[in-house]
């Protein structure tokens, strides 16, 4: 599989919510690292998993996901 880079606009309000996505994307397998800022309201991860896997991941944190593409 290739790795991709994936970017989400994630309605964020403190670093508890930032800090939730990034301990819900560190158990996902095929992600092998990940950015988010809560400044820009965005989450960039970079991985092997799917497109889809990685939203429901994101989604089952309880944050609202506005947007979202495939970078590469």
């Amino acid at each position: 599989m290739s790795e991709h880079t994936y970017q989400f606009n994630v309605k964020m309000h403190c670093s508890g919510c930032s800090g939730a996505v990034e301990r819900a994307l560190s158990k996902l397998d095929g992600v092998s690292s990940y950015e988010t800022s809560l400044e820009k309201q965005e989450v960039i991860v970079k991985g092997t998993a799917e497109y889809e896997t990685v939203l429901e991941k994101i989604q089952k944190t309880g944050k609202q996901v506005l947007g979202g593409q495939t970078l590469d």
